[in-house]
């Protein structure tokens, strides 16, 4: 029984050190990550911008729903592994920047995803930042130290290389 109660508090402490690490971290953060595919900037914006396919070549997201556009921009939920999110497009210039906001208010994160396309000699250049808010002090340290801040831009980029080299 002794070992159990040891056990137990060495759990509570563990959780009571995640909670103060979390709690100090900053809410806000930036990741960025960049790739360059052999695709001309209007086929990767193409791609970056037809909500709807997303399901076909993102592998995180099941299923999309349009909502109706908010200052005449578009406004969709995305239904995946994270859940539902609703997202924004805030600001687009074809073909070469997209800002999207998670429209959604009652997640326990948000902020906003940059993309950047950039012409370069037999292709082009997509960047990503994450200008990304994490509330809850537990999930900063998962995010953190667990997941890492650039892995969701890492698996969005290797998706989007794999389509627009003609894969599914």
């Amino acid at each position: 029984m002794r070992w159990i109660w040891i056990g137990a508090g060495a759990l509570a402490i563990l959780v009571v050190v995640v909670l103060v690490v979390g709690w100090l971290m900053p809410v806000r953060h930036r990741a960025s990550r960049q790739a360059t595919f052999r695709a001309a900037p209007a086929a990767v914006w193409e791609l970056i911008t037809d909500v709807e396919a997303f399901p076909g070549w993102r592998g995180d997201v099941k299923a999309v729903e349009r909502l109706p556009d908010r200052d005449g921009r578009p406004v969709w939920v995305e239904e995946g592994s994270n859940g539902r999110i609703t997202y924004a497009v805030e600001r687009a210039e074809t073909p070469r920047l997209l800002v999207v906001r998670i429209a959604d208010v009652n997640l326990p994160f948000g902020g906003t995803w940059i993309y950047e396309i950039s012409p370069v000699s037999g292709g082009s250049t997509l960047t990503i930042t994450e200008d990304g808010e994490i509330y809850n002090p537990i999930f900063r340290v998962m995010s953190r130290f667990v997941f890492g801040y650039e892995s969701t831009i890492t698996a969005y980029l290797a998706a989007a290389e794999k389509r627009l080299a003609g894969g599914p």
